[in-house]
């Protein structure tokens, strides 16, 4: 059973809240859910609308099919009317000569009660035409409203818009597996999911300047910052951001900030002070696509290699794409250890696809997740002086705080310098502290970076390589081109740089043809596998118009233009 539920209509009409409601009832009520958000740069007016897919097996993209539609204007049935499936509905304000439409008077019925609260009216239709306990979305409206009146009245709307649909009208699935399907699930976005695995890590500092789809980090964090004992600090700026960040970091703080291509863009000198000065640092880069100010409401993975080579000159950075919510709360986590224990900058590399979808995923098992801040044995330094560059095997220093260590002063310096942190321009320590650096990336290379995660056979014929928030649609995407005999593989990457190539070399030798399915304009995966792997990739299927994939839509171009691929 799969079913998609499109909410229609333009900024201001509500539609967030209205998504909001009826995806965390459709969760406690026992399906599994992905919903996502197409939304204009707009306060009011333009075209949004939300995807709720909805279903008894777990569900990882958009779909393109719609089974009921909310229009809340004419626009919405223009733009979805064709999308809508024979058998299903269309909720409407208005009379329309086809079978389809449900007319429920959804403004008359509203004024009578509270004309802001209209949008309950559809949700009780929708839920009716589910035929679901109402008590399960009523009791939502005491969550969401802490006005007793405002509670009451959605309620009464919610009702009126229940019982506005006849008996017998529904949408016809088995129900069994609803009972007690989620227990021990969690639902929520790729944002909050980054804040949470913050968290979870012991992050004490959050400072950004809102840009969207980043936004959504800093505002979870800052209404929880008292529940999760964290100081948020929006800043004026992106360059305020990752400054202030850098300095709670060098106190001792575990610091991060996030903000999305153009933010970054003002950050990346700062982030190459973080390299030079070896301070631990963890930034949340949530794409959207550009140039300049671009589509700022919607998705891409143009930054790939922006990120990888950001900032004057070359010093180590580890860059991290979470591929959904689950695995961006243990990224999050990740992150801020591998910045601590190679005192250098972690890039998170999301996109607004993964930030403003929610699904639902197993609970999160914070009880084997341990935090390890490698700060110095204070006992070590109690009798010798501390040099904070000092020149090691694997390229790691002892790393203290300012105060931590009685009578030593800790330095850090933007320019370069030696062992105890003093400006220098002599050569050969120039040479040493650049090795220096660069040994942490060995050591990270042999001791904890991750390889991509596989699907398929041990010789697939042809090979898809993806990253990030593309696996989702992929792994769907698999499905629907394996009816058709494909012997086919798909290798996903989820740490990105370094890129861990071994996998890929054993899997490129015997395949026919390799395929990179991205959402950017040139293929920047496939670029950088040839650059790290020296592997030609052989086909691109590539997406820029800042919509994300589905499953439909891969596999009809995969089964189009990939030749030779049964």
């Amino acid at each position: 059973m799969d079913l998609n539920l499109v909410l229609a209509g333009e900024a201001g009409q509500g539609l967030k809240t209205l998504e909001s409601l009826v995806g965390k009832a459709l969760f406690r009520a026992g399906f599994n859910i992905f919903s996502s958000k197409d939304y204009m740069s707009r306060v009011r007016g333009g075209h949004n609308f939300m995807s709720i897919r909805f279903g008894s097996e777990p569900i990882q993209a958009p779909k393109e099919e719609i089974d009921i539609l909310v229009a809340l204007n004419d626009e919405s049935i223009e733009k979805h009317q064709h999308k809508v499936h024979e058998d299903g509905f269309i909720l409407y304000d208005g009379k329309f000569d086809d079978p389809r439409f449900i007319d429920i008077y959804a403004s008359e019925m509203a004024k009578r009660i509270n004309p802001k609260a209209k949008n309950s009216v559809y949700a009780g239709a929708v839920w009716k035409l589910l035929d679901l306990p109402i008590g399960i979305l009523n009791d939502l409206f005491g969550d969401k409203f802490s006005d007793d009146d405002i509670i009451y009245d959605n309620q009464q709307l919610f009702e009126v818009g229940y019982n506005a649909i006849d008996d017998g009208v529904e949408v016809n699935y088995n129900k069994a597996f609803l009972d007690d399907s989620n227990e021990g699930e969690i639902y929520l976005n790729g944002n909050q999911a980054i804040g949470l695995g913050a968290v979870a890590a012991g992050v004490k500092f959050y400072s950004a300047y809102p840009m969207t789809p980043s936004t959504g980090i800093l505002n979870f964090l800052a209404q929880n910052q008292k529940e999760f004992g964290i100081a948020v600090e929006q800043a004026e700026d992106e360059i305020g951001a990752i400054n202030m960040a850098l300095g709670a970091s060098y106190s001792g703080v575990r610091a991060m900030t996030g903000s999305s291509g153009g933010g970054f863009s003002l950050m990346v000198e700062a982030l190459g002070y973080a390299g030079v000065g070896e301070i631990p640092l963890v930034i949340a880069e949530i794409q959207r696509p550009g140039p300049a100010t671009g589509l700022p409401t919607r998705t891409g993975q143009g930054d790939l290699l922006f990120a990888i080579n950001a900032s004057q000159d070359e010093f180590p950075l580890i860059v991290l794409a979470p591929t959904d919510q689950e695995n961006a709360f243990y990224q999050t986590f990740r992150a801020f250890n591998l910045a601590d224990k190679y005192q250098l900058p972690v890039i998170i590399l999301s996109d607004q696809f993964l930030a403003d979808s929610s699904k639902n995923i197993p609970g999160y098992n914070v009880e084997d997740l341990e935090v390890d801040r490698n700060f110095v044995d204070k006992a070590k330094f109690a009798s010798k002086k501390y040099k904070r560059y000092l020149f090691t095997e694997d390229g790691i220093s002892p790393r203290a705080y300012p105060g931590q260590l009685p009578d030593n002063v800790v330095l850090v310096d933007s320019h370069e310098h030696d062992e105890n942190g003093f400006v220098t321009e002599d050569i050969e320590l120039r040479n040493k502290m650049m090795a220096k650096r660069f040994k942490k990336l060995d050591k990270f290379i042999t001791e904890d970076r991750k390889g991509p995660e596989y699907i398929g056979p041990e010789e697939p014929d042809n090979l898809i390589v993806c990253w990030g928030s593309t696996s989702g649609p992929l792994k769907e995407a698999l499905e629907i081109i394996k009816e058709k005999n494909d012997n086919i593989g798909l290798l996903i990457f989820k740490d990105i740089w370094p890129l861990p190539v071994s996998k890929l070399k054993s899997l490129a030798s015997t395949a026919r043809k390799i395929i990179s399915v991205e959402a950017n304009y040139s293929g920047q995966l496939a670029k950088l596998i040839q650059q790290e792997a020296v592997i030609k990739v052989d086909h691109k299927i590539l997406k820029y118009d800042g919509r994300p994939f589905t499953a439909e839509k891969i596999a009809e171009r995969y089964l189009n233009e990939v030749k030779d691929h049964g």
